[in-house]
């Protein structure tokens, strides 16, 4: 898998100038953008020993790491190339080419110790390049490992005890990788075949001679140790041009032992982790590179505990930012100012400070005693005060424009003087108290509604009162004048009721009289009446006694006639008698 390139060429890393270094801060602005773990593979070795052709073909490129013909140094202080990792997903490859050891041209061989003690810092996979086979010789051209005590410290402290740093570099320092080029040798001890990792270790025997400390240094430091042996990869006239050839215009074997180192460090170089745990992206292999540059160009050893403290400063310091910037996002997204009441806030702060927190603790590395934790409680305590100060702010902002807004009609009237009358302070305080009502049944007004509308009502009280006098006064003038219209109206009234009384005694004398008058009318009518009543009733027993008389007159005459005709008929009676005695006479 082809190797996606993040930087389009090599860059000077750590510069090399006259035996001083000096961080390349346009490399560091690069560095620092990866944010992925990092694999990093430092090759160091002598000057002229193909270091940069290897670094090339670990970048899977032919070029870029600068390759020399001459017999010059020509890589000047340590170089780097970030490319994604061929066989890792989420990592990155950072491979770092240095200047070669033992330039003549130097002159002091104290800058090339510095350049080996900067590659085994920076490191996660550490290569060492040399030429023919690892003898006495070779041994004794890697002295550098000896020196590893003068020029590293793993603790700060300066007590004896703790100065003996080497017994901690086997857990700290990178794997080790020996790369033997131009190899000739058959891979064979007494005969029998062996590996290149067993002729590795054979080498490195314990064994007295000069070379014996550095044996012993490179088996106590490197725990973890590997070799490559590469045959040559062409004849000497291709050499000279060894970046513009083809696979199969080298050597079969060479290309072998190329592929095969390849793939040792694309499936078994490991991330580079910081002492006590902790993963290194591009930050912060950026930050241990001037920690170490930085202490190297002061006279000081490079500490790796002051590195990783150094480190733990800068992130902790930057997760604390992190975390205090995204609980002033979260804050900002889920309050809705102003919050009807503090505890509102204060969950909706329990929830954002307790995210706040994760992000911290995930971001942050090697918090002693929770040093920083505390601080962004601290800073995050600050925050909620001024989220409570917005709050409050927001909350007198909105309950403001409510009642200006509420009680604008009111106000409109105050300055029409439309309460200065009797009443009206009345009529004020019965108004007011219906726009409070309606101000109170607002939301979202916050926890500084009812003290917002308390001075609010205590600005206008001047006014208040003012009326309120008013009121008094003229409702006191208004009641003289109507004790006065009272009076008035009374005094018409009575006038008015005397008159009414005047012509009532008036009508009634004209009523009495009238009255008298027809008393009299009607006692002379009676008078009349009874007078021709007593004419009538004369007349009537008048007639009624001439009907008498007329009835005895009438008895008497019937009377009469009755005894008149009783006589006629005793008469008739005598004379037929008498008749009848005649005709018996005559007879």
């Amino acid at each position: 898998m082809a190797s996606r390139i993040l930087m389009p060429a090599p860059v000077c890393l750590i510069e090399n100038s006259n035996g001083q270094f000096m961080v390349n801060h346009k490399a560091l602005q690069v560095l620092i953008t990866v944010t992925q773990p990092v694999v990093v593979v430092a090759i160091v070795g002598l000057y002229r020993t193909g270091k940069s052709y290897l670094m090339n073909r670990l970048a899977q490129q032919k070029t870029d790491f600068s390759l020399g013909s001459t017999v010059q140094s020509h890589t000047k202080g340590i170089w780097i190339w970030c490319v994604s990792h061929p066989n890792k997903a989420n990592h990155t490859l950072i491979l770092l080419d240095t200047e070669g050891l033992g330039d003549v041209e130097k002159g002091d061989s104290k800058n090339d110790t510095w350049i080996f003690a900067l590659a085994v810092l920076l490191s996660s996979t550490f290569v060492y390049n040399s030429m023919g086979t690892i003898n006495q010789q070779a041994l004794d051209q890697l002295h550098y490992v000896t020196e590893l005590t003068d020029k590293i410290k793993t603790k700060s402290s300066t007590s004896t005890e703790e100065m003996n740093d080497s017994m901690e570099f086997g857990s700290l320092f990178p794997d080790f990788v020996w790369t033997v080029r131009d190899f000739l040798l058959e891979l064979k001890i007494n005969g029998q075949a062996i590996t290149s990792d067993q002729y590795l270790e054979n080498a490195l025997k314990v064994k007295k001679g000069p070379s014996e400390e550095a044996r012993m240094c490179i088996q106590k430091f490197f725990v973890n140790r590997k070799c490559f042996i590469f045959v040559p990869p062409a004849d000497t006239k291709k050499l000279q041009h060894l970046d513009k050839l083809h696979d199969d215009e080298l050597d079969v074997d060479f290309v072998e032992n190329t592929k095969n180192f390849c793939d040792y460090i694309y499936n078994e170089a490991k991330a580079k982790t910081l002492p006590g745990g902790g993963m290194v992206n591009g930050p912060r292999l950026g930050n241990l590179i001037l920690n170490y540059v930085e202490a190297i160009t002061s006279g000081d050893i490079p500490c790796m505990e002051n590195a990783v403290l150094a480190l733990a400063e800068l992130e902790n310091s930057a997760a604390v930012q992190k975390a205090l910037t995204l609980y002033e996002e979260l804050m900002t997204q889920k309050v809705q100012f102003p919050t009807e009441t503090i505890q509102k806030l204060l969950d909706i702060h329990a929830i954002c400070k307790r995210e706040a927190t994760q992000v911290f603790v995930r971001d942050s590395f090697k918090d002693m005693n929770q040093k920083f934790q505390t601080k962004l409680e601290i800073q995050v305590e600050a925050k909620l005060d001024d989220f409570q100060k917005q709050n409050e702010r927001e909350s007198i902002d909105r309950c403001t424009a409510l009642l200006q807004d509420i009680f604008s009609p009111l106000e409109e009237d105050m300055k029409q003087n439309a309460f200065f009358k009797p009443g009206g302070y009345s009529v004020f305080l019965q108004k007011k108290q219906e726009l409070i009502y309606k101000y109170r049944q607002q939301p979202k007004k916050g926890i500084q509604a009812e003290k917002t509308l308390e001075e609010y009502l205590k600005s206008k009280q001047t006014v208040a009162d003012a009326i309120n006098q008013a009121d008094k006064m003229l409702t006191a003038k208004e009641k003289k004048m109507k004790e006065q219209q009272r009076k008035t109206k009374a005094t018409v009234a009575a006038v008015r009721k005397l008159k009414i009384l005047q012509r009532r005694l008036e009508q009634i004398k004209l009523e009495k009289k009238k009255r008298k008058q027809e008393q009299l009318r009607k006692m002379v009518a009676n008078m009349e009446a009874q007078r021709r009543q007593m004419l009538a009733e004369q007349e009537r027993e008048q007639a009624r006694r001439l009907e008498e008389q007329a009835q005895l007159l009438q008895e008497q005459q019937r009377q009469l006639i009755a005894q008149q005709t009783l006589h006629i008929q005793r008469l008739e009676a005598q004379l037929r008698h008498s008749h009848s005695s005649d005709d018996c006479i005559i007879l």
